[in-house]
């Protein structure tokens, strides 16, 4: 199989996605007989240039973080690689995405790598629910993964995440998805504990890689109190505190749902997607969260998981001995 084209396309309030899909692109292309890439300034950049000009696939970028961006639909053809990469709220692919997700991003029997990110809890049904969009719209899943970043919500959890070792992991994706592509291999979907495919889905596509997790997907997760109340924190808005903003309007331009009034950043006008991006990012400090409910779930989420949470890849074929083993090392028991 001849691949031309390698796209990066993510969504990524934060910059987690973003390195992840990077690390999985960036891995495929050198497999993939290296890149041109191109650059901010429109000009290739070569890596390799004992390939020639006409076998090197290129790679093109889509962050669709910006709402006019997901306006527009996506088509990719046989010849082109896409890595898929999504963060995961509540356990499943945001709801908010969903509408771009599946009337937009379209495939015509195109292979792909799906990635979701997740803030060290767990990735639930996120990946089973991204592979199965992607596959009901024409795309066939080489290999897939879900990596832990620092949580949208906190700076504590999966702080400092991905690190070397996620990363590492997320070159190996790609290598494998390489693999997959060069030898021309195809699998199906089977095991009990494997997102479902439709049948009409498994006739239009070749392979469809196994993941854990169910498609369709279950509900969201819903985080409570102590004593088992939902706690709903759908409505809640970051605040500002007006000493330290300093009216740069970077907020509004981020908010990937375009919600903040540019003119007077104070007033949230369209919902609020908890995607962390005006918060993180404000140079001053001056976006905050006070809603009782969601500062009780932020610290009940740091409380409880704590522990180091594992990034995890799944694909059909293991590239040697050294990557298989260091797969398992970072499955947990």
């Amino acid at each position: 199989m001849q691949i031309s084209t390698i796209w990066s396309v993510y969504f990524s309030a934060t910059g987690v996605t973003e390195r992840v899909v990077s690390a999985v692109a960036d891995a495929a292309a050198e497999a993939l007989c290296g890149t041109e890439q191109e650059n901010l300034s429109g000009r290739p950049d070569r890596k390799d240039p004992s390939v020639s000009r006409e076998r090197r696939p290129q790679r093109k970028m889509l962050c669709f973080n910006p709402p006019d961006v997901r306006q527009k639909p996506l088509i990719f053809g046989k010849n082109d690689l896409v890595i898929l990469g999504v963060p995961v709220y509540a356990g499943r692919v945001p709801n908010l995405l969903l509408p771009y997700l599946k009337e937009n991003v379209k495939g015509g029997v195109t292979p792909a790598v799906a990635v979701v990110t997740y803030g060290n809890r767990n990735f639930d049904d996120a990946l089973a629910e991204l592979c199965g969009i992607m596959e009901e719209n024409g795309f066939y899943i080489a290999a897939a993964g879900a990596f832990v970043g620092e949580h949208a919500f906190s700076r504590v959890l999966g702080a400092g995440r991905p690190d070397e070792a996620d990363l590492s992991l997320a070159e190996m994706l790609g290598r494998r998805a390489a693999e997959f592509l060069l030898k021309g291999l195809s699998f199906s979907v089977s095991g009990p504990d494997c997102a479902t495919v439709p049948a009409p889905v498994r006739e239009r596509v070749p392979v469809s890689v196994r993941v854990p997790g169910h498609y369709p997907p279950g509900p969201y997760y819903t985080p409570r109190d102590r004593n088992g109340n939902p706690i709903d924190i759908r409505k809640v808005k970051p605040k500002v505190d007006e000493r330290k903003c300093m009216r740069c309007g970077l907020c509004a331009v981020l908010c990937p749902l375009g919600s903040i009034d540019i003119d007077n950043v104070t007033e949230v006008t369209g919902i609020c997607m908890k995607c962390g991006a005006c918060v993180k990012k404000c140079p001053s400090g001056a976006r905050y969260f006070d809603d009782p409910g969601y500062l009780y779930h932020k610290s009940e989420l740091e409380e409880i998981y704590a522990r180091r949470a594992e990034s995890r890849i799944f694909s059909e074929i293991p590239e040697n001995p050294d990557e298989e083993k260091m797969q398992k090392e970072t499955e947990p028991e």
